[in-house]
């Protein structure tokens, strides 16, 4: 039998997410001064902030749409900086947007589609020629595609072109497309934004369930701050650029700095 004080501890989990020392300045404006932080697997991460604070500037680096003017950001222990923006999806992040990023006049299970074609690996000259190995790639994307948007409760808008439904049934066609590239981390951009009470509700419960059901780790912008605190294991906060709290969500809410920012305060 080993005594407790022989006993070695259990090793630190390895994070999926590392942010390192990131900074992105625009002309004179430093969006981003010097954040760090970790997001280990299997976690759901809010990142908060008032308007102005950098939190679509990270994301934007974290999806390789703006590169940092300084740092690193680690994914599964590999920088990311050298990835171009379409490599992305295919290490397995996965992203929604702000403002919607739809294809309007596609039906709800083509832009599922969409999403999934990441994995694929077929090619323009053999899709052309409807070779048979791209016939089962392309029925395995559609069978995928359908059991993302059966999980989703989208069945009754399957072939519903995306125009025709309501806000809030078309960010769940594309939270539905992001799942579709099988993501290891779900990057949502506010995905509360122009919601109503149910289904600020009802996103709570579903952005638990993909964590808990589909082990996927998420990190979650957003201002609606009942919803980001409910879900959140652990909570960023930014202002002005700069890291200025991070913690559990009871601790972050009740730190000074963050209070100030969201009250207006005046630079801390």
């Amino acid at each position: 039998m080993i005594s407790s004080s022989s006993a070695k501890p259990a090793a630190a989990a390895t994070p999926l997410l590392s942010v390192r020392d990131v900074a992105v300045g625009f002309g004179g404006i430093v969006a981003l001064d010097g954040i760090s932080f970790d997001l280990d697997p299997g976690l759901i991460v809010g990142l908060i902030g008032p308007n102005g604070a950098g939190k679509t500037t990270l994301f934007n680096c974290l999806s390789r749409l703006y590169t940092p003017s300084a740092g690193d950001i680690l994914f599964d222990g590999s920088s990311i900086l050298s990835r171009s923006p379409h490599q992305i999806a295919d290490l397995g992040i996965g992203r929604t947007f702000q403002n919607l990023a739809l294809f309007r006049n596609l039906s709800v299970l083509d832009n599922v589609r969409i999403g999934g074609h990441c994995r694929s690996r077929s090619d323009y000259l053999s899709d052309a020629l409807h070779l048979p190995w791209t016939r089962r790639v392309e029925a395995s994307l559609d069978l995928r595609s359908r059991e993302i948007i059966t999980y989703l409760g989208l069945d009754q808008v399957t072939q519903a072109r995306v125009s025709d439904l309501s806000f809030g049934t078309q960010k769940r066609v594309e939270l539905a497309r992001a799942l579709a590239s099988s993501p290891k981390l779900l990057l949502l951009d506010e995905p509360a934004c122009g919601l109503n009470h149910e289904e600020v509700e009802a996103l709570a419960t579903t952005i638990r369930q993909i964590r808990d059901d589909r082990a996927v780790t998420i990190l979650v912008v957003e201002h609606h701050m009942s919803l980001v605190m409910s879900i959140s294991d652990r909570v960023v906060a930014l202002n002005f650029g700069r890291k200025i709290a991070e913690g559990a969500p009871g601790f972050v809410q009740q730190d000074a700095e963050v209070i100030s920012a969201y009250l207006g305060t005046g630079r801390p």
